[in-house]
């Protein structure tokens, strides 16, 4: 059994999501037999990361400029603000390029049993940004959750004062999916949801 500074690597790593104790071994095996091609640049690419990435104070996104590239990019459109709940989600609706607005991270969602309330949330700030002119319309794209739900329903009650059209992502049949292996509550709110063609 490694003991000293592996432990420690191995402490750490198992912290991560995802990785428990046995698969932090493995990884830390993995970087050992790679330290020169793998494990050392791993960690100056990770201090590099510590030292110039940081929140957007308009958005909450990270980047090494504040404000972030998407918040100064004069090609996204300033109309629209897309909320969610953290910066993964930022990076994922990104990937689908289907999105050409700005975004809000709120950095979580409300929860009474963690002990999450609003003014854990970065709520105040997205008052503050929906109530500018030149936003007409902020986005909800909150996890399918009963705290994602619950979430967007206190943003929909705050951003009612500032007149902004406030709408969510739709909920229902995933492209591909097939109806066989999808869950009751997923059916359930594509039948609700449905559309004419």
């Amino acid at each position: 059994m490694a003991v000293g500074e592996l432990d420690r690597a191995m402490q750490f790593l198992a912290k991560l999501p995802g990785l428990g104790p046995r698969s932090a071994r493995r990884a830390i095996l993995h970087l050992m037999k790679r330290r020169e091609s793998l494990m050392l640049p791993l960690a100056e690419a990770l201090a590099a990361a510590a030292r110039s990435v940081q929140p957007c104070t308009t958005c909450g996104n990270l980047d090494t400029v504040d404000p972030c590239g998407i918040c100064s990019d004069p090609r996204r459109d300033p109309q629209a603000i897309c909320v969610v709940e953290d910066v993964a989600d930022v990076w994922a609706l990104e990937r689908a390029a289907a999105f050409k607005g700005r975004y809000h991270v709120i950095g979580g969602v409300l929860s009474a049993l963690d002990g999450v309330g609003p003014e854990d949330l970065n709520v105040d700030g997205l008052v503050r940004r929906a109530a500018e002119p030149v936003v007409n319309e902020v986005i909800l794209a909150m996890n399918a959750t009963v705290d994602g739900q619950t979430t967007a329903h206190y943003l929909a009650d705050r951003l009612a004062s500032t007149g902004v059209k406030v709408s969510r992502l739709a909920h229902g049949v995933p492209v591909g999916g097939e109806l066989d292996y999808l869950d009751d509550g997923t059916l359930a709110q594509a039948l609700r949801a449905r559309q004419a063609l």
